[in-house]
């Protein structure tokens, strides 16, 4: 087997409130030494394209249509004419950061993405975004898994769970159900394992997520992207 998985952290700054934070996220590249696909593109086309070098970029898939999914798509995609590829219900949102212009694929649950030698599986895991993906390579025991699941369990959006029943349905009904060592990818932060997170499954069930802090606890951690201060809307709105 010759596929591999590369990492490359793009870093911004935005402003909440008056104060700076600086906001990471991961792009993955996944292929061999001729070809890669690049999943979730962000801030920094030009850092992303050092990694993939002169490898021949076949697509450019965006778990979700959030700018850090997207941003850097389009300047990804160009030099050798990639297709782009995200699920249709999240084209509002891409709209929000191309409003010229169209991803090439509509994802459907159960499609298929081949590069080099192994396949990646698209997988509906809604909650954070109507559309939102995860990708799952199992010849390479990996799912990507953009908001979807972070290291600290389910991803927010602007600190908040947009649609936190339907998100712990992808994770429960989808990701928990892929082998224990399978290694866990997202958009932000740290790799961790589908066996690492899913012994506090049921605390989240349970309301763990969202029970208010009482006084003298945090009641909210580090800013970890920079979808609240985006202007990002959930409704339909017009494709």
């Amino acid at each position: 087997m010759t596929a591999r998985i590369e990492r490359v952290v793009t870093e911004g700054v935005v402003d909440l409130d008056g104060t700076e934070h600086k906001v990471e996220n991961n792009t993955w590249v996944i292929g061999d030494d001729d070809e890669v696909i690049v999943i979730d593109p962000s801030r920094d086309a030009e850092k992303i394209m050092e990694q993939v070098g002169e490898r021949e970029v076949l697509a450019v898939i965006c778990t979700a249509g959030l700018p850090d999914h997207v941003s850097a798509a389009i300047e990804v995609a160009n030099r050798d004419e990639a297709v782009v590829a995200l699920h249709p219900k999240d084209k509002p949102l891409w709209r929000e950061t191309w409003s010229e212009t169209w991803p090439d694929i509509d994802m459907e649950d159960d499609g298929i993405f081949e590069v080099a030698d192994v396949q990646l599986d698209v997988m509906e895991t809604p909650g954070v975004t109507p559309g939102g993906v995860s990708l799952y390579c199992e010849a390479l025991g990996a799912v990507f898994t953009g908001k979807a699941l972070q290291a600290d369990g389910p991803g927010k959006l602007g600190g908040e769970y947009p649609a936190l029943a339907d998100q712990l349905t992808s994770i429960g009904g989808r990701l928990f159900t892929l082998p224990p060592e399978t290694r866990v990818l997202p958009v932000h932060g740290d790799e961790v394992t589908v066996g690492d997170l899913e012994p506090h499954f049921d605390d989240w069930v349970s309301g763990s997520l969202t029970r208010v802090a009482t006084d003298g606890e945090e009641s909210e951690g580090p800013l970890t992207d920079g979808t609240r201060i985006s202007g990002i809307k959930l409704g339909p709105g017009d494709e």
